[in-house]
């Protein structure tokens, strides 16, 4: 496998880890109702993310700088606002994976930007 592939994958995998918080946060949600709404309006953000990193990972072949743009400002955001919160294992394990990802796609940039 190339860079170009190793990033896509990582894309996806990313996009599958933001599915697996989404749906754990919504089966821990009723340890705490008193936060239930906030617990849900975050899952719910979560799948929409993994949804867009998903459409990314499709559209990244067609060399758009748009979708290329769009997966690097969401990459960049789970890298820092995380730090806002309180950061435990999970949390750097997963800006870890953004970083990772991140760089990836930056080093096969001229396969996913248009000539």
């Amino acid at each position: 496998m190339n860079t170009a592939q190793w990033s896509r994958f990582m894309v996806l995998l990313t996009a599958g880890v933001l599915s697996f918080f989404s749906v754990a946060s919504l089966v821990r949600i009723g340890e705490k109702p008193e936060i239930a709404a906030w617990v849900a309006f975050y899952s719910f953000m979560m799948l929409i993310e993994s949804a867009a990193l998903l459409f990314c990972y499709f559209r990244l072949p067609q060399r758009s700088k748009t979708i290329f743009g769009l997966v690097t400002a969401i990459l960049a955001l789970n890298i820092i606002l995380p730090i806002f919160d309180q950061v435990g294992l999970a949390d750097i394990l997963f800006i870890v994976l953004n970083v990772a990802v991140l760089a990836l796609l930056y080093s096969a940039r001229k396969e996913f930007l248009p000539a």
